[in-house]
């Protein structure tokens, strides 16, 4: 699968955004979604992560509450809501996805620990006054 990362921009603090991670070559719904985000002087995260069948989605804690990860299989397309937009949410964000199989893991271990394997370009995501 080849994914494709967009909607970044230069936003100020408050403002909302929503990233598109949009899939070609394969259906998206055989693939388990996440969201990672790589910020100055850190290592890149998982923020973001939602499973095959959406029964099971995580959130990293600086980002709990006001960003929202959901995916439209019939679109090929996760999305990543972002409101309440704050300076430290600045970074590039990148979508990856995974086919996990044959085992099953959590929301929480495909973003803390599981290796993706197909990646998109990132986006990048200023939050700036």
């Amino acid at each position: 699968v080849q994914l494709q990362a967009s909607g970044g921009g230069l936003v100020q603090p408050g403002d909302s955004l929503r990233l598109s991670c949009g899939a070609s070559g394969s259906s998206l719904d055989d693939y388990y979604i996440g969201w990672f985000r790589q910020t100055p002087g850190k290592e890149r995260e998982g923020i973001a992560c939602i499973t095959k069948k959406g029964d099971n989605i995580y959130y990293e804690d600086s980002v709990k509450g006001r960003f929202t990860i959901s995916r439209d299989d019939a679109k090929n397309t996760a999305f990543l809501q972002m409101n309440s937009l704050k300076p430290e949410d600045t970074g590039v964000y990148f979508c990856a996805a995974d086919r996990v199989w044959p085992v099953s893991v959590s929301a929480y271990y495909y973003c803390s620990t599981y290796s993706p394997e197909f990646w998109g370009r990132g986006t990048l995501v200023t939050v700036s006054s």
